[in-house]
C-alpha cells in the first residue's frame, strides 16, 4: 500500500481576514491535500522567522522584510520556496535567494483594472475635492468656497510606466478626452502602436513632466526607479500639476514633495502607498500617537490624499492574487517552468509587470 504524500506546509505572513478567507477557498477548491496552510497576523521579520520552523514554503505580502539575515534564517528552518501576493518585490534579496537555491515567486499580474480605477478614484477626488465635500455637508455646511477644480476632458496626463497597469489607466484617461503621455525605457508598445492603440505618445521623461497637468506613477520600484520624483524632477513639472502614486512610496522623495507643496509647485499629492509605510500601513493605530512627523505633516495639507495601499483591494484581484500562489505552490511542488518566477534553479528570471524599469 503506498503512503500518502504528507502536505506541503506552507506559513502566510501579514495575513488578515481577507487573505485567508481567499487563500483558504482557492486550496480547499482545486488542491485540498497538497498544503497545509498557517496563518500568521504578524509581518515575516527576523524575530517572527521562527513561526515558519519546519515549512517549505512561505507565503509574503508588500511590506515583509525578506532581506539577506530574513532568508539565511528562513532557510536554516527548511524554507525552499517565497510566494510573494504581490507584483513587486523590491522587499526582497534576489541575490541570496539566488545563492540559497530558493524558488522565488511573484503575482505580476492581478486585475490591473482595480489598480487603475483606484488611481482614477483618488485623482478625481482631489481633484474635485469630494472628501471635503462629503465632510462639510455631514455637518450641515453647503458652501461650494475652495471646493473648485478643474475639468479633465483636454487636459494632459502622463503616465509613467506603461506596462498592465499602467495601460490599464491610460484607457481610462482617455476616455475622459485627455492628452496622454507615457515614459517607459522598455514600452511594451512601440510609438506607433501605443499612438495607435492608446492615443498616446511615448516621450522622454523630461517631455512627460513639463507638459502634464496630472502625472501619475505605475512603476515597480527599482535603483532606477527609486526617488524618480525628487526636487529636480517636480522642477520640470507644471506649476500646479497634480501628482499620483499608486505604485511604490520610495518613487516619490516625500520631503521634497512636501516643499513642493509648501511652494506651490505642487499642486496636490494623491498617495496610496508611502515611502515609510511598513510601520504603519495594514494596522490599526487610531488609537497611538504616529511617530512620523514626514507622515503627519503631509496629512496637514489641504490638497493631499494619503490611502492606506489599498488599490488592489478587490474581490476580483484577491481572488486572482490567491489563485497565482497557488498555481506557483503548485510549480514549484511539481517541478513545472512557473511564468512568475524570479529566481528558479539558480537563475534569475524576472517576467511580466515586475521587469526592472529603468528611467
Amino acid at each position: 500500500m503506498t503512503t500518502p504524500t504528507p502536505p506541503i506546509k506552507l506559513a502566510v505572513f501579514s495575513t488578515k481576514s481577507y487573505d485567508k478567507t481567499y487563500l483558504d477557498t482557492v486550496l480547499s477548491t482545486t488542491h485540498p491535500s497538497l498544503f497545509e496552510p498557517s496563518y500568521h497576523p504578524f509581518a515575516l521579520s527576523l524575530e517572527t522567522v521562527p513561526l515558519a520552523a519546519n515549512h517549505e514554503a512561505i507565503s509574503a505580502f508588500v511590506n515583509d522584510t525578506l532581506d539577506a539575515p530574513v532568508l539565511r534564517a528562513l532557510h536554516s528552518t527548511g524554507a525552499r520556496a517565497i510566494l510573494l501576493r504581490c507584483a513587486g518585490y523590491n522587499n526582497i534579496d534576489l541575490t541570496v535567494a539566488e545563492e540559497l537555491g530558493l524558488f522565488v515567486a511573484n503575482v505580476p499580474s492581478y486585475s490591473p483594472e482595480a489598480v487603475a480605477e483606484f488611481t482614477i478614484a483618488l485623482l478625481q477626488t482631489l481633484n474635485r475635492n469630494t472628501h471635503r465635500a462629503y465632510n462639510r455637508v455631514r455637518e450641515g455646511n453647503f458652501n461650494l468656497e475652495g471646493l473648485m477644480g478643474t475639468t479633465l476632458f483636454g487636459k494632459t496626463v502622463g503616465v509613467i510606466g506603461v506596462g498592465r497597469i499602467g495601460l490599464a489607466f491610460a484607457k481610462i484617461v482617455r476616455g475622459f478626452g485627455c492628452r496622454l503621455l507615457a515614459a517607459d525605457p522598455k514600452p511594451s508598445s512601440s510609438e506607433a502602436e501605443f499612438e495607435e492603440q492608446y492615443g498616446g505618445k511615448l516621450v522622454p521623461l523630461e517631455t512627460l513632466l513639463s507638459e502634464s497637468d496630472i502625472v501619475s506613477l505605475h512603476c515597480p520600484l527599482t535603483k532606477g526607479t527609486r526617488h524618480i520624483i525628487d526636487t529636480q524632477n517636480l522642477a520640470l513639472m507644471k506649476k500646479g500639476a497634480l501628482l499620483v502614486n499608486t505604485s511604490r512610496g520610495p518613487l516619490i522623495n516625500t520631503k521634497s514633495a512636501i516643499e513642493a507643496l509648501k511652494s506651490g509647485q505642487l499642486g496636490g499629492l494623491a498617495l496610496d502607498v508611502y515611502e515609510e509605510e511598513a510601520a504603519y500601513f495594514y494596522n490599526d493605530h487610531s488609537h497611538e500617537i504616529i511617530h512620523d512627523d514626514t507622515l503627519m505633516r503631509l496629512m496637514t495639507f489641504p490638497n493631499v490624499l494619503v490611502c492606506g495601499h489599498q488599490a488592489f483591494f478587490t474581490r476580483e484581484a484577491l481572488g486572482e492574487i490567491c489563485e497565482t500562489v497557488a498555481r506557483n505552490l503548485e510549480d514549484w511542488v511539481k517541478g513545472r517552468h512557473c511564468v512568475n518566477s524570479l529566481v528558479r534553479e539558480g537563475h534569475l528570471v524576472v517576467r511580466g509587470e515586475g521587469e526592472p524599469v529603468r528611467i
